[in-house]
């Protein structure tokens, strides 16, 4: 799994520019993990984005305790 996100991160951040300075490359890292984290829909979590999925599960954890 983390090999996969790795390439999705290259394909649509890295490999599309030339050249780009460090600090370029950490803002664009920031912004693409939140937009990855809270935005991008997955199919293998019903097409919901990890925050969503990772809240529901929290909120299941703590109503069984």
């Amino acid at each position: 799994m983390a090999e996969a996100l790795n390439s999705l991160f290259k394909a649509e951040l890295i490999d599309r520019r030339t050249g780009p300075a460090l600090t370029d490359v950490i803002v664009e890292t920031s912004t693409w993990i939140g937009w990855y984290n809270n935005r991008q829909l997955h199919s293998a979590l019903g097409y919901r984005p990890p925050r969503e999925a990772h809240q529901e599960w929290h909120n299941r954890q703590a109503y069984a305790a």
